[in-house]
């Protein structure tokens, strides 16, 4: 099977690189592009048998499965643009939440599905997202599934849920490491430890809080448990947290909901303009 990947900023470098280093794919079976190319050639750099085309037409014309890596407001001009080199034995991919799969399949002729990638994946891990359009076929869900087992794991998601479950997977490791960072200069702030150590500290104590999860030593709630013993120092942390956290994540999610509903509102002028 032969990958396109178009756009390799964060996402799609991330997606390239894991493809390839969880051997999900070869270097040799993968053609990209980028509209600055410098960025595309610091990849072939690192794989020698990856390919470098000028535009998304010839990478759409060279593959079988093609990602499309770009901000949402730039999906539907690209798709026009790789659209004559494309047919219902192939397969496109968006990666960005507000595109609805059921936009682009109303666009092309062949499947189409929505993966929601998360930075985790890097390290062949976390959860990857999976939406398909209504007529996506089941040779090519089953391919996405095989594919993305490799490198996290996938969870095919309703479509009604799509901001919050990219909320959890993708904004996630971005949101606990900004509290795990706050942590730290509290740490600094409040004591007389110095940031290198705390944050030796934290982050081996988070990749260690990680394992005993994936383990399954403990559930979330039991781990809390156990820490927690009655009368002890950790209760009167989590006391303070429980007086002083108040409705954050509700209002994270409210700012996360809200700034999608812009992006879905400009995305339905694109869609309708193509």
């Amino acid at each position: 099977m032969k990958i396109g990947i178009i756009g390799t900023g964060n996402m799609g470098t991330i997606l390239i690189e894991a493809l390839i280093d969880g051997k999900a794919v070869s270097p040799s079976s993968m053609v990209i592009t980028n509209r600055t190319k410098t960025k595309a050639m610091l990849l072939k750099d690192k794989y020698k048998n990856l390919r470098v085309e000028e535009n998304a037409a010839e990478v759409a014309s060279q593959s079988d499965l093609v990602f499309i890596c770009v901000k949402p407001l730039d999906v539907f001009p690209i798709l026009n643009e790789m659209n004559p080199h494309l047919n219902n034995r192939k397969c496109i991919i968006s990666i960005t939440s507000p595109i609805d799969p059921n936009q682009l399949e109303a666009k092309t002729a062949c499947s189409v599905a929505r993966v929601i990638p998360s930075i985790t994946n890097r390290a062949l891990a976390g959860v990857t997202l999976l939406t398909y359009g209504e007529h996506c076929s089941e040779n090519w869900k089953t391919k996405l599934e095989s594919l993305f087992a490799k490198i996290s794991v996938p969870v095919t998601i309703d479509e009604k849920i799509t901001r919050v479950a990219s909320d959890i997977v993708s904004c996630g490791p971005a949101f606990f490491t900004y509290l795990l960072q706050r942590f730290i200069f509290a740490a600094v702030k409040e004591t007389e430890i110095d940031q290198v150590t705390a944050t030796v500290l934290a982050s081996e104590m988070i990749v260690g809080l990680g394992e005993l999860i994936k383990q399954g030593h403990y559930t979330l709630p039991s781990l809390q448990e156990k820490v927690c013993v009655k009368g002890g120092i950790t209760g009167e942390g989590i006391k303070v947290m429980e007086d002083e956290l108040g409705d954050l994540f509700e209002h994270v999610f409210q700012a996360t909901h809200n700034k999608f509903n812009e992006d879905l509102e400009k995305v339905d002028t694109q869609f309708n303009k193509h």
